[in-house]
């Protein structure tokens, strides 16, 4: 891609934030009839598979962690997450995902299949897996 200068510019970045963009806000979309960012169903994901102190959360989702601390606090706030101290260091505080919590992601996750299911329909099997492995790819070149 050539830039107002004329000169040849990497547009792969460009072209994976406006995808990013536009996927985010479509899902969020349809996130809205249960009041939930597609930014907290992330957190609920991830705090469903195990609990986590903040930071880790915060480093796990790539959230800034003063961000990922408003999205927590509006989960505990709805019941859908809660805090508890570690028995070892006082300090630390992990978040858990309530039943409620469970019982929501469960909606969500449906909601994110059918979404997923749409957005991909016009694409063969193949081109979906071809994509998702090369995102993979760059994700674990990143870490």
């Amino acid at each position: 891609m050539a830039d107002q200068r004329g000169t040849t510019v990497p547009d792969l970045v460009d072209l994976l934030t406006r995808a990013q963009r536009a996927l985010a806000r479509d899902l969020g979309t349809v996130f809205e009839e249960e009041g939930t960012t597609v930014d907290q169903w992330r957190v609920l994901r991830e705090l469903a598979v195990r609990e986590r102190a903040m930071g880790e959360l915060a480093g796990a989702l790539e959230i800034p962690h003063p961000t990922l601390t408003r999205l927590v606090d509006t989960l505990v706030d709805s019941a859908l997450l809660y805090r508890s101290q570690s028995e070892e260091d006082r300090r630390r505080v992990s978040v858990h995902v309530s039943d409620l919590g469970l019982a929501k992601l469960d909606r969500l996750e449906a909601l994110a299949a059918a979404h997923e299911r749409k957005l991909t329909a016009a694409l063969r099997p193949e081109t979906v897996a071809d994509l998702s492995g090369l995102l993979r790819s760059l994700q674990a070149q990143d870490s």
